[in-house]
């Protein structure tokens, strides 16, 4: 008669969790819990050093490992999966390897830490980059350049709830907002010069925001009022994009004592 295998942790949270979906509720509880709003540029930082030592961040860990994409049902279940699994993994990079200056300081100009594997899923390896270039962006909401965070000052803030199918549109529409609204990252308006200046990431990505309208078209129609009606009358603004801070958005961050 065979030997049957005991049950290992991992096996006993795959069958707990309903498949497809990461412990939202935990993790709503660790976001509340250790992500604090900040009035630097971060506007959201994490405890990362209490992270490393919480146990019920290494039970999120374990349920998304556990987790089997192929089960997701919905383009919105799976669009709000992805987004939580970039930031979960983009998260534990920074709490296995704390303190870090950047989270570019995992990798090298040879192998980027975007492309090395950063955490498991369903028993496949995913590095960042495949997770946002192979799945997210493919999927076509340009919207998700406010969602996606790698753990970096310039990033748009860290949501401090999970991503849900249910809410997914309102909870996207309202990261772009708040964003925008952001004159030290998002966008800033100079009426005077005609200048604007937006992040870097509409830089980097502007072919995602081409069907929505091009960039200062998705600018004008989610930034505040002052600032999206003039973008709306002024089409063809002096254009510039702010510097990046790539500096890891840790609660203990000297930013934070100032």
């Amino acid at each position: 008669m065979p030997r049957r295998r005991p049950w290992t942790a991992l096996a006993l949270l795959a069958f707990a969790l309903p498949a497809g979906a990461l412990d939202d509720a935990l993790y709503a509880e660790v976001l509340s819990r250790y992500t604090h709003e900040v009035r630097d540029l971060a506007r959201t930082r994490v405890a990362y050093r209490e992270l490393g030592s919480a146990p019920e961040w290494r039970r999120v860990v374990e349920s998304l490992e556990a987790t089997d994409p192929s089960r997701l049902g919905t383009r919105k279940a799976k669009l709000a999966f992805w987004i939580d699994a970039y930031n979960v993994l983009a998260i534990d990079l920074i709490v296995r390897n704390h303190p870090l200056e950047s989270i570019r300081d995992l990798g090298s100009l040879i192998w980027p830490v975007w492309k090395r594997t950063a955490g498991t899923i369903g028993g496949e390896s995913y590095s960042l980059d495949r997770i946002e270039h192979e799945i997210i962006r493919p999927m076509g909401d340009p919207r998700t350049h406010a969602a996606v965070i790698c753990a970096s000052t310039s990033c748009p803030a860290l949501r401090r709830e999970p991503w849900r199918a249910d809410r997914l549109d309102e909870q996207l529409d309202d990261a772009m907002r708040t964003w925008l609204a952001d004159p030290g990252k998002g966008l800033l308006v100079d009426r005077k010069s005609g200048v604007v200046t937006l992040s870097r990431i509409f830089d980097w990505f502007e072919e995602d925001f081409e069907a929505a309208g091009g960039v200062l078209a998705v600018a004008a129609r989610y930034a505040p009022p002052p600032e999206g009606d003039w973008l709306s009358s002024h089409p063809r603004p002096r254009l510039r994009y702010f510097d990046y801070d790539w500096r890891v958005n840790d609660l203990e961050s000297p930013q934070t004592r100032r």
